[in-house]
């Protein structure tokens, strides 16, 4: 994936606490001033990604930086992430499936043996040490699936915390991904018939499909190129059942069989995503144009 890299972070820095004393004596009870202190946090923990938009099939790394401001190492500190889940019905989802064996530590940039991991959800990655004045740096990958939201729009928010080591307060830190907004073609190529006499009629069909959230448009010049062997004549071109002609809608060699459709006649509908009420699942129903191609061997 590319993009710009996305960071969250919290840190909690400090936490105030109160202390009032009581003195008695007798009958008599008495109570001292209120103190006022601060508890400071030694830990802070960063998030992100490596690119900000995410799509079916593709997956995301994630990086998060735990970063030890105190004189003391810290061990036994677990990291859990939710991998997005979030509320569905009377229950909820889990976009993202962590992809096993991918999840790597570096301390103080050198790299560690392999961490404990439960695949989850919630992905746990435990046993971490921190040390004083020095930095973790985890980085996994996640994978969306069929939960995974792909309209226009549609965003991802994992959240992870860390706890262990000591600390007061858990730390926490979120981000949110989007789905990738572009067209995401596909070409698939048959020929009717499969055996054919000479001077017979041979047609190929091209269907392009598109699992992208938005259309392919003329701009996007789009272009399908082929070279038939064996040379076809009489070129017959249809593009969804309608009459393409030459050369406004593409070009022939009838001497080497190349063919070109022109850049942009080809556009191809965005896909539609339909999420079931019951179980969550998105079905992705591509968008489809179909070019065919007849001529006589």
């Amino acid at each position: 994936m590319v993009g710009t890299p996305q960071i969250s972070t919290k840190r909690y820095c400090m936490a105030v606490f109160y202390n009032q004393a009581t003195l008695s004596y007798g009958n008599n009870v008495t109570n001292s001033n209120i103190v006022t202190g601060e508890l400071l946090e030694v830990l802070s923990v960063t998030k992100t990604s490596l690119g900000d938009e995410y799509s079916a099939g593709n997956d995301m790394v994630y990086a998060m930086s735990i970063v030890n401001s105190g004189a003391t190492a810290l061990t036994g500190v677990t990291v859990t992430d939710d991998l997005g889940t979030f509320p569905f019905g009377a229950g909820t989802l889990t976009p993202l499936d962590y992809v096993n064996g991918s999840a790597v530590l570096y301390v103080d940039g050198v790299l560690q043996p392999a961490p404990a991991v439960t695949a989850g959800p919630p992905l746990v990655i435990s046993g971490l040490t921190v040390p004083a004045g020095g930095t973790a740096l985890l980085l996994y990958r996640a994978l969306p699936n069929s939960f995974a939201p792909l309209a226009v729009g549609s965003t991802i928010t994992n959240t992870a915390t860390v706890t262990g080591g000591g600390l007061s307060t858990p730390l926490t830190a979120s981000h949110t991904i989007t789905a990738n907004e572009a067209p995401r073609l596909t070409i698939s190529k048959s020929m009717c018939p499969t055996t054919v006499v000479e001077n017979g009629l041979l047609t190929y069909t091209f269907v392009i499909e598109n699992l992208g959230n938005t259309p392919a448009i003329a701009t996007d010049n789009l272009t399908v190129t082929d070279t038939f062997s064996p040379i076809l004549s009489g070129l017959s071109v249809t593009l969804d059942g309608v009459a393409l002609t030459e050369p406004a809608d593409y070009t022939y060699n009838t001497a080497t069989g190349d063919f070109d459709t022109v850049p942009g006649r080809i556009t191809v509908p965005a896909a539609t995503y339909t999420t079931d009420p019951t179980t969550g699942v998105v079905t992705v129903t591509p968008g489809v144009a179909v070019l065919r191609v007849s001529g006589t061997v």
